[in-house]
């Protein structure tokens, strides 16, 4: 009798929950879709960002003092906003690029540009960590900017770089949670309209729940990939 009672109590649960898995599979594949394509975006954009604040830095290979200050500045000045205040003040410009401030794709465009003077910032320290006798070295066998940056700048930073590409996009996971809120899409707007407005503690709970494994997985994967690249050189 008790096996029925619960077999019955948990079919009704399932029956009346169903919506439930329906929703946290089109949002996880919402943020999944908004985290990596902006992550993407960004090192392409914020890679550059990063090389040139290294090699025009003081005493570089293409040392210039003034356009390093500038740029700095600049990137400076962007990381400080909150991202919710730069989620709405790049809205008429989200809406030049996409057509609507409002989905997952026109999340993007905020998500990518927050992102992108974070990379510069990380990729900078990450080839700053390199020795400069592998620089040194290189130049005395008349190696050019260019050389430089691809043949020893990149490569043996690498490893950095990957760590660092698992930390922007743990970070972007939670700036897509925020976007979620004005509607942006994914696990966010899940948990605010239905977890939050709607009272699901369950939405809200699995909601956490899948966000605490795509963390871990994106670091595990991380780390995983740097121990690979590092067996590599042996």
């Amino acid at each position: 009798m008790i096996e029925y009672i619960l077999a019955t109590t948990a079919n009704t649960f399932w029956v009346e929950n169903s919506w439930i898995a329906e929703k946290v599979l089109v949002a996880t594949w919402e943020t999944l879709y908004m985290v990596v394509i902006s992550t993407f975006l960004s090192y392409v954009f914020g890679l550059p960002l990063g090389v040139i604040l290294v090699t025009t830095s003081d005493g570089h290979v293409l040392e210039s003092k003034g356009f390093n200050r500038v740029l700095g500045a600049i990137i400076n000045a962007a990381r400080s906003i909150p991202f919710i205040i730069f989620l709405i003040l790049v809205i008429p410009f989200t809406r030049l690029v996409v057509g609507t401030p409002i989905g997952t794709v026109a999340s993007m465009v905020p998500l990518t540009l927050a992102a992108i003077p974070f990379v510069a910032r990380l990729v900078e320290n990450s080839l700053k960590e390199i020795e400069w006798g592998l620089i040194e070295a290189a130049l005395s066998m008349g190696a050019n900017a260019w050389q430089i940056v691809s043949k020893v700048l990149i490569p043996e930073a690498t490893p950095s770089i990957i760590l660092g590409m698992a930390i922007t996009t743990i970070n972007l996971v939670g700036y897509s949670a925020m976007a979620g809120i004005v509607g942006g899409g994914g696990l966010g707007t899940l948990a605010y309209y239905y977890g939050y407005q709607r009272y699901e503690d369950l939405v809200m709970w699995i909601t956490v729940i899948v966000l605490i494994v795509f963390v871990q997985g994106v670091q595990t994967l991380g780390d995983k990939m740097v121990a690979n690249t590092i067996n590599k050189r042996r």
